[in-house]
């Protein structure tokens, strides 16, 4: 199926609960390793608003598909095109909403992020999920993203998301250990709405 591109003018509802949960069970149901969490998928579209070019001007074809690893023969890896159909809906409408957040409410916005509890019952973030999918945006249009790397302001702001969204074993040893500490890595995790809301205030 053709697939469509993203639309700023279009359905911005955010997602009700119900709804983004029946996203991430639509999305925890699809086979393959390559489908993303509901987390990953957050961050994902929070990196695809903020790379350089427009999302409005790529094609839908270039970044749908790897929310879900790609696509298969005929609808697959969905059991059909209505659900196809129905993901497609959910994901334009909440990366629509997050876009309409950063422009008119940004302070009310919070990424999707993983929380443990801890045996005091402090609650512990972790945006590792959510970087992991930021980082896939950035790996789409890498060229344009270096000159934000290259920007020792911008780099700092990055900072978290690198540290959080890389694959520990490419990591330095100094790397390793603060993402090993869950303070630090709650530290780190709470970063993460202020850098993307500065990245996002910067490009404005």
């Amino acid at each position: 199926m053709e697939y469509p591109q993203y639309n700023p003018s279009s359905d911005h509802r955010p997602l009700s609960d119900d709804e983004l949960a029946a996203l991430d069970e639509l999305l925890a149901e699809l086979p393959g390793d390559g489908v993303m969490t509901i987390e990953a998928l957050d961050g994902y579209l929070a990196g695809l608003l903020l790379t350089p070019t427009p999302l409005e001007q790529r094609p839908g074809a270039d970044w749908l598909p790897v929310i879900w690893g790609g696509d298969g023969d005929g609808t697959a890896p969905f059991a059909s095109g209505k659900q196809k159909k129905r993901a497609l809906m959910l994901v334009l409408r909440h990366v629509q909403s997050i876009a309409l957040q950063w422009r008119e409410q940004p302070d009310r916005w919070e990424p999707i992020l993983s929380v443990a509890e801890t045996e005091d019952g402090e609650e512990i973030a972790d945006a590792e999920d959510w970087a992991a999918g930021f980082l896939c945006a950035v790996d789409l249009a890498a060229e344009a993203w270096d000159p934000l790397f290259n920007d020792p302001t911008l780099a700092a702001l990055l900072e978290p998301i690198v540290l959080l969204g890389t694959d520990a074993a490419e990591l330095d040893d100094a790397g390793r250990a603060r993402l090993a500490d869950p303070v630090e890595r709650d530290a780190l995790s709470r970063a993460v709405p202020e850098s993307a809301l500065a990245l996002y205030g910067l490009r404005r």
